[in-house]
């Protein structure tokens, strides 16, 4: 297996090889190559259809690509190519995403939903958790220590034991910020986070994924509608349409690009007409 490369003293995190994926007829990835620096906040951007979250699916696996490969740097510093390796696993390597709808537990506190996302920290057994056994207690307050960090750092912590169902919007997506910090990521996928959020929101969520770069030590991977926050807090930006690469660089780089103005703005007129 190759290694990531590192570039003016940053080590790649993440490196697309010539991706593809086909559903039927239909190449909703077509050869796609990118690479995302550690610690970098790198969007994903494109018209809609553009295959974008194809893409998130196939970096987590739960997408099988056609070709290609998925290079990881791992929590426990290794490269791997992530496809075909079970999509369960992909999380244990320090990799974790967040999806277009919010996928939360109504009926559970927001406490008990962001411990959802420590079930893998978990070493006691099933029988100590059930008799309450030392290590479980010990275990249990841990975690939940952490969980309590977790929303505090996320500015909910006072709504900890209220019910998830009745949330805004708003702090569900907090809470679903939290539940994946919980994980201990390396790189985190946001998917469409700034969705269903109003002005006052997106402008938080903007500061947060900042705090979360910063705290976390987290590479941050946002595929998102909402230009003026993907031209706002990104280091770099890749550009696809219809599955194809177009452009990758800075937001000022990218937003002066012909192919990616083409690709959103339909034929340029000409000048002179």
């Amino acid at each position: 297996m190759s290694e990531l490369n590192n570039v003016s003293g940053k080590e790649e995190i993440l490196r697309i090889e010539n991706l593809s994926i086909n559903f039927g007829g239909l190449k909703a990835v077509d050869d796609l190559s990118f690479s995302i620096m550690e610690n970098e906040i790198f969007g994903l951007i494109g018209p809609n259809g553009a295959g974008k979250t194809t893409v998130f699916n196939c970096i987590t696996q739960f997408y099988r690509p056609t070709a290609g490969r998925v290079l990881f740097k791992t929590a426990q510093g290794e490269t791997e190519n992530l496809v075909g390796q079970p999509v369960h696993s992909i999380i244990r390597k320090g990799l974790v995403r967040t999806f277009q709808n919010v996928e939360l537990i109504n009926e559970l506190s927001i406490m008990d939903n962001v411990l959802v996302g420590a079930h893998m920290d978990f070493k006691a057994s099933g029988f100590e958790q059930a008799l309450r056994l030392p290590r479980a207690r010990r275990e249990e307050k841990q975690i939940r220590e952490k969980a309590y960090e977790v929303l505090q750092f996320m500015g909910i912590a006072g709504l900890a034991y209220e019910l998830v169902g009745g949330q805004p919007y708003g702090v569900r997506k907090k809470v679903e910020m939290a539940r994946t910090l919980m994980c201990s990521p390396k790189l985190i996928i946001l998917d469409e986070p700034a969705a269903g959020l109003n002005d006052v929101e997106t402008q938080q969520l903007s500061e947060s994924i900042y705090q979360v770069r910063d705290k976390y030590g987290c590479t941050i991977l946002l595929v998102e509608h909402d230009m003026r926050l993907v031209m706002s807090v990104c280091d770099r930006i890749c550009a696809i349409s219809f599955g194809k690469f177009l452009a990758c660089g800075t937001p000022a780089e990218i937003q002066k690009d012909p192919a990616v103005q083409e690709a959103y703005l339909g034929e340029k007129e000409d000048s002179e007409s």
